[in-house]
């Protein structure tokens, strides 16, 4: 499993997982079993912490799909605002310092 710099920095618990994933790939909406799935979280572990990000808005049902529920981060919400803003912040500066240890092509 690749572990990203937010996940070093912020901890390789399954909540983290599941918000990286989600904000990596925002493009899309997920089921709940897609969502454990892309985490590598257990379906019985997500379903654990999935009511607080609901109750929370941290995600919102995006659509159906035959019976299954669609979900994706709530970018409306301004505490996702700030927690995206942290995400890239983190990850950029994970970025500048592998950047600083290669040499440039010239």
């Amino acid at each position: 499993m690749v572990v990203t710099a937010f996940l070093n920095v912020m901890g390789n618990t399954p909540i983290n997982r599941v918000l990286d994933f989600l904000v990596v790939y925002d493009q899309f909406d997920y089921s709940i079993t897609d969502i454990a799935k892309n985490a590598k979280v257990g379906y019985a572990t997500l379903m654990r912490v999935w009511n607080a990000l609901e109750k929370n808005k941290i995600v919102l049902m995006s659509r159906l799909v035959g019976r299954a529920k669609m979900y994706k981060l709530n970018k409306s919400n301004p505490a996702v605002q700030h927690f995206i803003k942290m995400y890239w912040e983190i990850t950029n500066k994970a970025t500048e310092h592998l950047e600083s240890r290669v040499p440039a092509f010239t």
